[in-house]
């Protein structure tokens, strides 16, 4: 959970009221965030064994911890605001254009050659904003937590601040290669393109350098100009040094590009929703023009609030108090999220400002309500009806059949759920058939989806014991996930067991033997002659296996599972140098059927 390190004296003056240590601690409780730690600049600096600079002082900091899901709280205004409507203060801000117009002044035009790297962008801007050198800390200081947070490292969105009375609109947003891109980076006198850009801060700038990463390897790279060509920021890694914010500006334009509409929107709304408050014309925002490639034109920010329909019956059951309506309306307006009965009185139209956006559900909203009422305040009671929690019979099954693959010699894996994508297709001999998970931001080339088979794992574990001594018997009872439209998700976890021989042989008999133990605990019987009242194998097709030495396992009449001697060629690509047979079974087609569990489960006891 991110931390924020706020100066007291100036929170006790941006909320309006002073505390003790101990009082502020409480409200912190109250309100759900954590006074973490109570310290100084200069003490932070002893603690990481560093000599303390001369700007930093001994002023007491308090390192506030805050909700991952709560950007609004991740700078001293966005803190201040909340509490001070949390203590009745005043009320929930109410965020307007200015001139209560619309119509936004200035443009920022989009070319299409930015859907090739970072597609999205929104804007703003703020006017007569008076900076002191404590808030224009906390302006930059918000930045870096946005990118951190909500930005993902900037790879989601990244966000760039500049003095308005320095540029000239309408502004554009365009991709350009490396080499056409020149101007003069933030803190700096020379001027350089965007190869020797990079250059230079792979060798001076040990910030930037790990963002360097994200558009390095692409053909073009995104950059802001305005009308006279000066560039404004090269997103997501550095702004140009002429439009940068001084304590003197006046006027600033925020742009913010992002691979996520939804992500560069919040991103937006944070910033202007806690510095609208230093405008001469409180919570006023000017809105910017987005003309897309298309030629439609967008307003950005969007400053009214959304409206979450809430059931007062849900939040009574949830919370266990019966609470009047305008009590609810009350605790919900502390949390700012002020609210109105509805014409029968069932529901509350509860109005979510452009700061929250964590509320997504009603669930987010009787939380609230709980928070402003006290949780120390809800009554505990013993449950009316009492339930025993028990194993789910997947989870026994899975575990019974453990205990007997060990006892058959075979060692447990426990394996990555993600893997490199050609391990899970190419390596395999198998096409691919759009049924996994494929993650959009992999950490690393080996995790890019999620695993569609226990293949994988079973034979990049023999791949780093091919010097261990033979025979290997290996296993692995877990889940892989496939994408199912049926589901709300779109994808399923499936419970399959997998197990692996790899010796001078093939090992197929013993596989095969294993094969049969297991159908025989599970009370399967064998179905000779294809009536579809138990198990038996036929021909396979499967290429990850050698040519007439593999079999489908079929369950009454369905396919479950493949059985044989892995191919050759998939060996090579595992660089495994032994024979290996292999085989793969669902089986949670045997705790399909509640009536048959007890029965299922009797075949495991070896004392009836």
């Amino acid at each position: 959970m991110p931390t924020i390190n706020v100066p007291r004296e100036h929170l006790f003056k941006a909320i309006g009221k002073t505390y003790t240590d101990e009082e502020f601690r409480n409200l912190c409780f109250d309100f759900g965030i954590e006074l973490d730690d109570i310290t100084s600049e200069k003490e932070i600096a002893e603690k990481e064994t560093r000599k303390a600079s001369a700007n930093e002082s001994e002023d007491v900091l308090y390192k506030i911890e805050v909700p991952a899901n709560r950007y609004d709280l991740l700078c001293l205004e966005g803190i201040a605001q909340a509490l001070r409507v949390f203590e009745r203060l005043e009320s929930p801000p109410k965020f307007h254009y200015v001139g209560g117009s619309s119509t936004p002044k200035e443009k920022l035009i989009v070319k299409a050659e930015t859907a090739q790297i970072r597609p999205q962008v929104v804007a703003a801007v703020l006017r007569n904003v008076t900076f002191t050198p404590q808030n224009y800390k906390s302006f930059i200081d918000l930045q870096d937590k946005l990118h951190q947070n909500v930005g993902r490292r900037r790879t989601l969105v990244s966000l760039g601040t500049h003095d308005l009375d320095t540029i000239k609109g309408p502004f554009t947003y365009e991709a350009l290669p490396p080499k056409d891109i020149n101007f003069v980076p933030l803190n700096d006198t020379q001027s350089y393109n965007g190869v020797e850009l990079f250059a230079h801060l792979e060798k001076q700038d040990s910030h930037l350098k790990k963002f360097l990463s994200i558009i390095k390897d692409s053909p073009v790279y995104p950059v802001i100009y305005d009308s006279n060509r000066v560039v404004l920021s090269l997103p997501p890694i550095i702004n140009g040094d002429h439009s940068k914010i001084t304590l003197k500006t006046k006027n600033i334009f925020i742009e913010v590009t992002a691979t996520d509409l939804t992500k560069a929107e919040i991103a937006l709304n944070m910033i202007v929703a806690a510095f609208s408050e230093y405008s001469s014309d409180k919570y006023s925002v000017e809105p910017v023009g987005i003309v897309l490639a298309s030629g439609e034109t967008r307003v950005t920010p969007t400053l009214a609030s959304r409206t979450q329909l809430t059931s007062i019956d849900y939040i009574t059951k949830s919370l266990g108090i019966a609470f009047p309506p305008q009590k609810l309306i009350e605790l919900l307006t502390r949390m700012s999220l002020p609210g109105a009965l509805s014409g029968d009185g069932s529901t509350i139209n509860v109005s979510v400002p452009i700061t929250r956006s964590d509320v997504l559900h009603e669930c987010d909203i009787m939380e609230d309500v709980a928070i402003a009422h006290g949780y120390d305040n809800l009554v505990i009671e013993a449950p009316k009806t009492v339930t025993i929690g028990k194993q789910q019979p997947i989870n026994k099954l899975t575990d019974l059949l453990r205990q007997q693959l060990a006892q058959a010699g075979y060692i447990e894996l426990l394996t990555f759920a993600l893997v490199a994508r050609n391990e899970n297709y190419e390596y395999l001999n198998r096409p691919e058939d759009g049924k996994a998970i494929i993650l959009s931001n992999p950490v690393s080339a080996e995790f890019q989806i999620v695993r569609t088979s226990l293949l994988v794992g079973l034979l990049k574990t023999l791949k780093s014991n091919r010097r261990s001594s033979l025979p290997i018997k290996i296993y692995e009872i877990s889940d892989v996930v496939v994408q199912v439209d049926s589901t709300d998700v779109g994808s399923k976890n499936v419970r399959r067991l997998g197990a692996a021989y790899c010796s001078h042989t093939s090992g197929f008999g013993d596989l095969h033997g294993l094969l049969d133990r297991i159908m025989l605990l599970l009370g399967v019987a064998s179905d000779k002659n294809h009536t579809g009242t138990g198990y038996y194998l036929q021909k396979s097709e499967d290429p990850t296996f050698f040519p007439g030495m593999r079999a489908d396992v079929i369950l009454n009449g369905a396919k479950i599972g493949t059985l044989g001697v892995i191919h050759p060629t998939v060996l090579t690509r595992f660089k495994i140098p032994h024979p290996v047979s292999a085989m793969e079974i669902d089986i949670e087609q045997f705790n399909s059927s509640k009536k048959k569990q007890g029965e299922l489960f009797n075949h495991f006891d070896i004392t009836k």
